[in-house]
């Protein structure tokens, strides 16, 4: 059945004439009976008495109810994709690792919902490989996240990588590790470790390179958000690899030191990635926040990572062994 079936009939039982039907239109009246003809062929019954007044059967009559939702339902949806099309969507919703949400997309909001006032924004904290699952399913328009090579690399999804930024090693400052300049593998090995749960993107590539290394973790613990790994480790033994944006806070407590991880001269680090689908990049508002994000994601983090620079003091003793460089 053809939606052009479905209107002749319609306008036919509204006129009650083929011509008139015809004249409504703006199409012959040979059109109009070929379409009515079609459909009843297709659906195995007649729907018209014709004659010199034209007037529905019994099965027209029972058709006639189900023939005019269909087509409100039809004009519905022709309405929601041009609204879509036109950028005029009720909302947007984005999947962003916590602290992404935290440090980096306060400014792009505001500049968002300044831009789109119509649209409600809707922002969600999760794991790297639960944003992106739920960007595949369609829960979400657009997800912020760690790179992952497994579930970006369908052909469907657009990725924009953003920064790279290293992983280093939160400790208590009463920690054994805090009196050196930098922490290697055969250290981490030797304390408890509190990690990511399983479906967050720093434990996949916290694990890929322990396989590297051959080294085994005593991980000990299992958590999900920055502010609950500053907490633990600030009690204890415990130590926790976590990337830099996750770290801001902790370098301005005294309870905590940060230590950089010594990987054979290179730096373990994390891509950070924009990530939605290329139909998706079709919609005004999502082209646009995907856009803001692009432009200034990047540009906010070369701005975070130079309030580091000669900001983070070593211990006193550690300080005299490696002054910094002017």
């Amino acid at each position: 059945m053809r939606i052009e079936q479905l209107q002749a009939f319609l306008v036919v039982a509204e006129t009650g004439s083929f011509l008139k039907a015809a004249q409504k239109c703006g199409v012959n009246q040979s059109t109009i009976s070929r379409q009515v003809q079609s459909l009843e062929s297709e659906l195995g019954v007649n729907l018209f008495h014709r004659g010199l007044h034209v007037k529905l059967t019994v099965g027209g009559q029972k058709f006639l109810h189900y023939a005019q939702r269909i087509a409100r339902d039809w004009q519905n949806a022709v309405h929601d994709l041009q609204e879509l099309q036109a950028g005029k969507q009720t909302e947007l919703c984005v999947a962003a690792v916590h602290s992404i949400c935290a440090y980096y997309l306060p400014a792009v909001l505001q500049q968002f919902c300044l831009d789109y006032s119509h649209v409600q924004l809707r922002v969600t904290a999760l794991g790297s490989d639960r944003a992106l699952k739920v960007l595949k399913d369609g829960l979400v328009d657009l997800a912020i996240v760690m790179h992952n090579r497994y579930l970006a690399s369908n052909a469907e999804m657009a990725v924009e990588p953003l920064f790279d930024e290293p992983i280093e090693v939160l400790m208590g400052a009463d920690h054994p590790l805090a009196g050196q300049p930098t922490v290697t593998w055969s250290d981490l090995a030797r304390y408890p470790h509190i990690v990511f749960k399983h479906g967050y993107g720093m434990q996949r590539i916290i694990q890929e390179e322990l396989n590297q290394q051959g080294i085994t973790l005593n991980a000990a613990l299992e958590l999900n958000t920055p502010d609950a790994f500053r907490g633990v480790v600030r009690q204890g033994q415990m130590i926790a690899l976590l990337p830099r944006s996750a770290l801001w806070d902790a370098r301005h407590d005294t309870g905590l030191a940060i230590r950089p991880l010594h990987t054979n001269n290179r730096t373990l680090s994390r891509q950070i990635s924009v990530v939605t689908t290329h139909d998706r990049l079709q919609v005004p508002p999502i082209k646009y926040f995907y856009e803001l994000v692009t432009q200034h994601l990047a540009r906010i983090n070369q701005e975070l990572v130079s309030t580091l620079v000669h900001t983070e003091p070593l211990p006193p003793d550690l300080d005299k062994q490696f002054p910094r460089q002017s």
